[in-house]
């Protein structure tokens, strides 16, 4: 038989939290409890390659900002190199946790662009970083890539994007270029819902 203890309250209860901010990105939370917030630094002091900005939002379905997502963003350094597959530079780590302003919705980091991929068949991914969403009532989290709008030529050729059957879908996948900034929205549903992939 459950004894019932009145004196203890139930914790909220979400997919994603409400913790997920205290936990993974505990200084935008307002907790400065580390001397280093982990995963903010992406390309580290000595990387190499042309500095950039990412701004975006992710949306629902109805159209509104999703304000507690969480974002990772795994990438290569500018010549293409993963952390782990091949020697960066110092401080490289090639992964960081990004995620909005509470009040507006809008993330935004910065990086250095990356290069092409080389993949494991031998054949060359364009430039790309990718993405990993987790936030409230989505049960597993979501993957997906941003490539850039001013690599026309090597988007044409990449693989991964050819490999999504409707043509127009894979504009979802596009960051708009505003000189050394690059916007991407993301979202989750509805009309240009952004392409997930199953990973």
């Amino acid at each position: 038989m459950v004894q019932p203890l009145h004196y203890l309250k139930e914790s909220a209860s979400q997919t994603a939290g409400p913790y997920v901010h205290i936990g993974l990105a505990p200084g935008a939370a307002g907790f400065d409890i580390y001397r280093a917030e982990l995963g903010h630094d992406i390309a580290g002091p000595h990387a190499q390659g042309e500095r950039i900005t990412v701004t975006g939002s992710v949306f629902d379905g109805t159209g509104a900002p999703v304000k507690d997502v969480l974002i990772e963003v795994w990438q290569a350094n500018a010549e293409g190199i993963y952390p782990g597959a091949g020697e960066v530079e110092e401080g490289f780590r090639g992964w960081g946790r990004v995620i909005p302003d509470f009040d507006t919705g809008v993330f935004r980091f910065d990086t250095v662009k990356p290069g092409a991929v080389t993949g494991r068949d031998g054949r060359r991914m364009a430039p790309h970083l990718s993405l990993w969403l987790v936030a409230r009532g989505i049960n597993v989290g979501l993957n997906t890539r941003m490539y850039f709008g001013d690599e026309a030529e090597a988007n044409a050729a990449d693989p991964v994007l050819g490999m999504v059957e409707q043509a127009h879908r894979r504009d979802t996948l596009i960051a708009r270029a505003e000189g050394g900034t690059y916007h991407f929205d993301i979202r989750l549903q509805g009309d240009d819902e952004t392409v997930f992939f199953d990973i």
